[in-house]
């Protein structure tokens, strides 16, 4: 699937607490490194890898039903993508660190 016939991609769209996830991973990373340039730089190559899961939709990232209906996983570093794939999109659900219990944030803020 991917790039669609006539240069239409899928589309991704993040739920509003991955904005806020992206918000605090670049402050994260700018407070641990001491460079504001730094967070945003490693922001960008989180946001360059979820868009990469728009260019092969339905093939990438292991099957986390426990998380929530259609949801997904795929690590990045020691951070950890959540998504779904939708018609035509993929919805990026939340960006967390992968030493925190993801099942049971899911479970106290379910994204179905």
């Amino acid at each position: 699937m991917g790039k669609q016939p006539g240069g239409r991609g899928v589309r991704l769209v993040l739920t509003p607490m991955a904005q806020a996830d992206f918000v605090d991973i670049a402050k994260y990373v700018a407070e641990a490194t001491a460079s504001g340039q730094r967070g945003l730089a490693f922001a960008a190559k989180l946001r360059a890898q979820c868009e990469k899961l728009a260019e092969l939709p339905g093939s990438i990232g292991r099957p986390r039903p426990e998380l929530g209906t259609g949801l997904r996983s795929l690590p990045f570093g020691d951070w950890l993508i959540v998504f779904r794939y939708g018609d035509e999109v993929v919805e990026i659900a939340r960006v967390l660190g992968g030493r925190r219990d993801v099942t049971a944030l899911f479970a106290d803020h379910p994204n179905d």
